[in-house]
C-alpha cells in the first residue's frame, strides 16, 4: 500500500503549482501558421503597421514585433474620469512568424530560423485558413485547416524531440553512468518528458499533471510545446458575417481532443481590415447591419491572458497608468514594478476594486463603504485592482 498523504493542516492553503512559461513580465505572443494563412494581414490589423503582406510563401522573413495597446473599459473610465496629463495602457508584444511549412523542423522553407523565432516567444496565435481565395495560393494546395494544424503541431513537436535527445544524452554521461547522482532526478524527468513527446508523440502542455520539480525543469527548456496556444481561424467576410464554415465544428473537435480547454477564435482577417479604412461611424453602421463585431478586443485580451499576465492600476490627475505583473504577483513585488525603492520600503498597499470604485463614484465613498482595504505584504494583487502603495525610502549611507 501507498503511504497516505497528510491532509494540509487547518488553515492551510494546498501550496499552487509553479507556472509553466518564462518568468518576467516583458512576454510576447507569436503569430504562427502555414504560409498565406493570414499572418500578415492579421499583424497589420491588429498594429496598424504594414508589414508587407504579399501573396507568396515566405514574405515575412524577420519577425516583425510591435506593442499593440491591450484595450480595457476600466482603464478607459479611470481615464474619464482623472483626465489624467499621462495614460499608459497594458501592452501586449505580438511578433509576426514568417509561414511554416512541413519539414521545418529540418530546415525545409526557412524552417530553422523561424522556429528559433517562435522559441523567443511565450505564447502562440495559431493561425489557420478556413477561407477558399483562388487568387491566394495555399502552400499545401487545398485548404484543410485540420490538416494544417496538425501539420504546425508535428513540426513544433519534432523539434523538440531533437532537443531532448542531446539533453538526455549529456545527463547520462554524469548522472547515470558518471558519478553525479545529484542529476539523476532531472535525467528521470527528462526520461518522462521524451516518453510523452517522442513515444507517445504529444505536446508538453497537453499533460496536465507535471508537478512542481518536473514544472522546474521545463522552465529549464523551455520546449515549444509546452506554450499555451490560442486557435484563431481565418473565415472569409461572408462565413464569419453569417457564423457558418463547414470547418468549424471539425476544428473545434480537434482542440477539444487533442489540446482540450485551449481557446477557438473564428475571426475573418478581411472584415478586421476592412474597418481600418472606416471611420467609428462607417464601422458602426456596417456592424449593425450585418449583426456582427470585430474580434481584435477578444483575441488582444486572450493573449495577454495565455501569457499569464494581468495589470493593477495606478490612478490620480498627474496618470493613469496599467502595470503589468504575473499571474500570483504579491504586493511588494507589485510596487517593486513602479520603483525598486516601493518594494524595499514596503508599508502597504491600500486597495480598491474597480467595480467598487464605479459604484461608488469617489475614492471617500469607497472609504465610507469600508471597502477601501489596507493590506500587507502577502496579498496577492489580483487584476484591475487600484492600489497606492506606503513605502519608507530607504535610507542612503552617510558620507564619511
Amino acid at each position: 500500500m501507498s503511504p497516505k498523504k497528510m491532509p494540509p493542516k487547518k488553515g492551510e492553503e494546498p501550496k499552487p503549482l509553479p507556472l509553466i512559461g518564462r518568468f518576467g513580465t516583458c512576454l510576447k505572443i507569436g503569430i504562427v501558421g502555414l504560409p498565406n494563412v493570414g499572418k500578415s494581414t492579421f499583424f497589420n490589423v491588429l498594429t496598424k503597421s504594414q508589414a508587407s503582406a504579399e501573396n507568396f510563401p515566405f514574405c515575412t522573413i524577420d519577425p516583425n514585433e510591435s506593442r499593440v495597446p491591450v484595450p480595457d473599459e476600466r482603464f478607459d473610465y479611470l481615464c474619464e474620469y482623472h483626465k489624467p496629463a499621462s495614460k499608459v495602457p497594458a501592452f501586449l508584444n505580438v511578433v509576426d512568424i514568417a509561414g511554416l511549412v512541413k519539414g521545418a523542423h529540418a530546415g525545409q522553407g526557412l524552417g530553422n530560423a523561424f522556429l528559433s523565432h517562435i522559441s523567443a516567444c511565450d505564447a502562440i496565435f495559431h493561425m489557420t485558413r478556413a477561407f477558399e481565395d483562388e487568387d491566394i495560393i495555399h502552400v499545401e494546395g487545398s485548404v484543410d485547416p485540420v490538416r494544417d494544424i496538425e501539420i504546425i503541431h508535428e513540426e513544433l513537436r519534432l523539434k523538440d524531440e531533437e532537443f531532448i535527445m542531446p539533453i538526455i544524452d549529456k545527463l547520462e554521461k554524469v548522472a547515470v553512468r558518471g558519478s553525479d547522482k545529484k542529476l539523476k532526478p532531472e535525467y528521470d524527468i527528462m526520461c518522462k518528458i521524451k516518453n510523452w513527446v517522442i513515444d507517445e508523440k504529444k505536446h508538453v502542455r497537453f499533460c496536465r499533471d507535471w508537478n512542481e520539480k518536473e514544472i522546474d525543469v521545463l522552465n529549464k527548456h523551455l520546449f515549444l510545446t509546452s506554450k499555451p496556444m490560442i486557435y484563431l481561424v481565418n473565415l472569409s467576410e461572408k462565413d464569419y458575417i453569417r457564423k457558418k464554415n463547414k470547418w468549424l465544428a471539425k476544428i473545434k473537435e480537434w482542440v477539444d481532443k487533442h489540446d482540450p480547454g485551449a481557446l477557438v477564435i473564428p475571426f475573418s482577417g478581411g472584415v478586421e481590415l476592412k474597418f481600418q479604412d472606416m471611420s467609428d461611424e462607417e464601422k458602426q453602421k456596417y456592424l449593425e447591419e450585418n449583426k456582427t463585431q470585430s474580434m481584435l478586443t477578444k483575441i488582444i485580451k486572450s493573449g495577454y491572458a495565455a501569457l499569464l499576465l494581468e495589470y493593477f492600476f495606478t490612478a490620480g490627475p498627474d496618470e493613469v497608468r496599467a502595470w503589468t505583473i504575473r499571474k500570483g504577483t504579491k504586493a511588494p513585488q507589485a510596487a517593486g514594478k513602479i520603483h525598486t525603492d516601493f518594494e524595499k520600503g514596503f508599508i502597504m498597499a491600500e486597495v480598491m476594486k474597480f467595480e467598487d470604485f464605479k459604484e461608488g463614484g469617489t475614492e471617500s465613498a469607497v472609504k465610507a463603504a469600508g471597502k477601501y482595504r489596507q493590506l500587507g505584504r502577502n496579498y496577492i494583487v489580483e487584476d484591475g485592482d487600484i492600489i497606492f502603495f506606503k513605502f519608507n525610502t530607504p535610507q542612503q549611507p552617510k558620507k564619511k
